[in-house]
């Protein structure tokens, strides 16, 4: 059914740090399908940080670049947009230029027919004006609580979108309702998880990086952005309680984090490949996801809980409604004594078939097996639409 077509895919940064569903799903999709995907720009105006700058000097340079292929069937090009939205022209100059850029870089698919497929809301503008068969938004993310966005502005865009698209994935549980309420054709669509890559922090072949080896016991990980969310005075407040544990945090500090600097039993070894995940997941005696209450948190799906689980790793966590659904594999806890007491529970109960349960918790969630069933509600809506 899906022969001769290709996908016009608008994603996160393909070249960010850490690798979200918007890249998982983009990959499988090559597998069955020719794919373009469209650097959409950020949904926050760009800092004055050197990091934000070299960044928004490289998508520029970008923009006028041919489509380059980074694998076999994906397609990579990208639409820079001026961040300035609410400046009058500027809007309609990002629509004018968006729109030129994406149909030439669809010259390089060589397809006749075309799906659309947004994974951000901020370039929906394009969503059924691009020639496409379907329009299809797979929304993993409430991206109106995000920090530092123009609130009401991506809203709307999101409400435009779930409005426009033929069908909605919708990945935190906490959206579907309010989705579906806009649009019927709304579907649940979870997370996955790359199940292979991440057992091998239980594969003995596998070596800790040189950094974590030595590291004293126990290790409390996690990897992952440093972002607003996090809740960076928990993480120090178990760190100041247990001096004689490590806590090693791998991931991107987008937010300064001197507390945590200052501590020498806390590790911050920055972003890493995300190939490297789980080598340096193995180094972990537990993992945690010290998320901060906020509406962001309460209608996320974070990626890393499934990632930990098939590490077969013990793991700490605060509630949400996606979290909680795996409480039989997951301690949950709220508040700081309650959180360090888990963590103890956790390093003193552990057991090797506890970690092989966690694994199995997963095993079958793996992102070839949501895509595939994403293409049977894609496959089944063109269908209706042929008879």
């Amino acid at each position: 059914m899906l022969e001769g077509y290709s996908v016009v895919y608008f994603g996160n940064d393909w070249y960010a740090e850490n690798r979200t569903s918007s890249h998982h799903v983009a990959a499988r999709l090559a597998s069955t399908l020719p794919v373009l995907y469209v650097d959409s720009p950020g949904m926050r105006a760009p800092q004055a940080s050197g990091r934000d700058l070299r960044r928004a000097l490289r998508k520029i340079r970008a923009a006028f670049r041919a489509p380059t292929l980074v694998s076999p069937n994906l397609w990579h090009c990208t639409v820079p947009q001026l961040p300035f939205r609410r400046i009058p022209g500027v809007d309609s100059l990002n629509r004018l230029f968006g729109r030129w850029a994406v149909r030439r870089g669809m010259r390089a698919l060589g397809a006749t027919r075309h799906l659309s497929w947004f994974v951000v809301p901020h370039p929906g503008f394009l969503a059924q004006r691009l020639g496409e068969d379907l329009c299809v938004y797979y929304c993993i993310d409430d991206y109106a609580a995000h920090p530092g966005v123009d609130t009401a502005l991506i809203a709307e865009r999101d409400r435009e979108l779930t409005l426009r698209a033929d069908l909605v994935f919708v990945a935190p549980p906490a959206l579907v309702k309010a989705k579906r309420a806009i649009n019927p054709n709304t579907w649940f669509s979870p997370h996955g998880v790359d199940v292979s890559l991440f057992a091998r922090a239980m594969d003995p072949a596998t070596e800790i990086p040189a950094t974590a080896r030595d590291l004293p016991h126990p290790v409390v990980g996690y990897f992952g952005s440093i972002h607003e969310w996090i809740d960076v005075a928990l993480i120090e407040w178990l760190a100041r309680e247990r001096p004689q544990w490590t806590f090693l945090l791998v991931g991107h500090a987008a937010i300064d984090v001197p507390g945590l600097r200052s501590l020498t039993n806390v590790k911050l070894v920055g972003a890493q490949p995300y190939v490297d995940l789980p080598a340096w997941a193995k180094a972990f005696d537990v993992a945690i996801i010290p998320y901060r209450h906020n509406r962001q948190v309460e209608n996320a799906n974070p990626l890393k809980l499934r990632e930990y689980l098939a590490t077969g790793k013990p793991i700490v966590s605060v509630s949400n409604p996606e979290i909680d659904k795996f409480a039989r594999w997951v301690r949950i806890a709220e508040g700081r004594e309650a959180f360090l007491a888990e963590l103890e529970n956790a390093l003193r109960e552990d057991s090797a078939d506890a970690a092989t349960e966690r694994v199995a918790a997963v095993a079958d969630q793996t992102w070839d097996r949501r895509v595939i069933d994403v293409l049977k509600q894609v496959t089944s809506a063109l269908a209706l639409r042929q008879t």
